[in-house]
């Protein structure tokens, strides 16, 4: 019993080390890959506490193994744009100024009554409310309200209370998001235009966002 209990403290120390390495977030934000070691590490770690034979270095290596992987990973991911969306995939719009995107919620594998449940989880319950939607990489489904259901704000007063669907990211870290150009009816020649206008290429830019109306927040590199 002695044996068991002083392999349960020891893991529990090097497992809420490991996880605080993984600096991440709650369960249900998790990525997948980040989940899948989460998993392995909880399975791996059951072992020398359940079979007090088994030497605890068989469950503390390979727990800061997947955690070295799970590291090397993030750095890859923060450098390669492209490989990020390879592991983790990227956000999804299933709906568009009030139109469920059927192509696309299919393509997601997304029924209506897994839509539906995610309105009610942010105290939406009519359909006819929502102006935009999107699934984030996690799972999790984010709505925006048509405007003649959000509070008023002074800026809403003054466009004369418009909706239009929220700024989408065309450029990450040096690297332009085709995909999310095509979405806002924008092209490679309007972002090359626009990079023209800044006096920047697009591997000199951090971070730029662009709604459908062509209105850009751009960010250089090393700005901050």
């Amino acid at each position: 019993m002695a044996v068991v209990l002083i392999h349960a403290i020891i893991l529990y120390v090097v497992i809420t080390f490991s996880l605080r390495l993984m600096g991440k977030r709650q369960l249900g934000e998790l990525q997948p890959s980040e989940l899948v070691v989460t998993i392995l590490i909880s399975n791996i770690a059951s072992i020398p506490v359940e079979e007090p034979s088994v030497p605890l270095l068989m469950g503390i290596v390979p727990i800061f193994t997947l955690v070295c992987i799970d590291l090397i990973l993030s750095a890859v991911m923060v450098g390669s744009p492209r490989f990020r969306r390879l592991i983790i995939g990227s956000p999804r719009v299933i709906i568009s100024e009030g139109v469920i995107l059927q192509k696309e919620m299919k393509r997601l594998r997304y029924t209506v009554d897994d839509l539906v449940e995610a309105m009610r989880e942010q105290q939406i319950f009519d359909l006819g409310e929502v102006y935009y939607a999107i699934v984030e990489t996690t799972g999790k489904i984010n709505f925006m309200q048509r405007k003649d259901f959000q509070p008023a704000t002074r800026a809403d007063v003054e466009r004369g209370g418009s909706t239009s669907d929220p700024p989408s990211v065309v450029i990450r870290d040096g690297v332009a998001d085709d995909e999310q150009l095509k979405l806002l009816g924008l092209g490679k020649c309007w972002l090359n235009e626009k990079l023209r206008e800044n006096s920047v290429s697009a591997k000199q830019v951090f971070l730029m966002t662009a709604d459908k109306n062509g209105a850009v927040i751009l960010i250089k590199k090393g700005a901050n």
